[in-house]
């Protein structure tokens, strides 16, 4: 059975920085993508950012371009989020995800995890 379980979350002042990670149990097979939502309080869930297992594509969201960094560790199954320079608008719920199977090189995510608050002050 997959599970997904996020940590590193918490509370920090704007400017400031965190780091997310994410553990993978029972990685899905054709599982080739990871990703990185939020949702704030009211909002819908956005897209912040995904990697591939091997290192070579990363994307991100308009919004964190050049704040946010997504990496990962295939010998730890686990992907990071690297958060700095962290604002206000940043405050939401982070979730991980990863896709089961692509749909012409679209990730397809099924699987989710609990997510993680991050609460940045102002």
């Amino acid at each position: 059975q997959v599970q997904l379980v996020e940590s590193g979350g918490g509370l920090v002042q704007a400017g400031g920085s965190l780091r997310l990670s994410c553990t993978a149990s029972g990685r899905p097979f054709s599982n080739y993508v990871m990703g990185w939502f939020r949702q704030a309080p009211g909002k819908e869930r956005e897209f912040v950012a995904a990697v591939s297992w091997s290192g070579d594509n990363t994307y991100y969201a308009d919004s964190v371009k050049g704040r946010f960094t997504i990496s990962g560790d295939n010998a730890k199954n686990t992907v990071y989020l690297q958060m700095n320079s962290l604002k206000s608008e940043d405050t939401a719920v982070y979730y991980c995800a990863a896709d089961s199977y692509t749909v012409d090189s679209i990730p397809i995510y099924d699987y989710w995890g609990q997510g993680t608050q991050v609460t940045v002050s102002s």
